[in-house]
């Protein structure tokens, strides 16, 4: 039974959030200038710049904010 409640946690709990972790970090991996995204808090842009572990995002005309690449929630048209 103990085996049994683990098998259980690992297939229901553990696998799927490592795949999710790792669907996020390939996405963020992949940001180039261009690409139109949302960011966590719900801002609207589109990628003018990325630098290591920041990006410049274009959020209306001549309006740019430096954010962390953490801070994105998903693109836009990659769903």
């Amino acid at each position: 039974p103990f085996i049994l409640m683990i098998a259980v946690f690992y297939f229901f709990l553990i696998r799927p959030q490592q795949q999710q972790q790792r669907k996020r970090k390939e996405m963020l991996d992949s940001l180039k200038a261009g690409d139109k995204v949302i960011t966590v808090g719900g801002i609207h842009g589109e990628i003018t710049a990325v630098k290591d572990d920041t990006v410049q995002l274009r959020i209306a005309d001549k309006v740019e904010i430096r954010m962390s690449r953490q801070g994105i929630g998903h693109v836009k048209g990659r769903e």
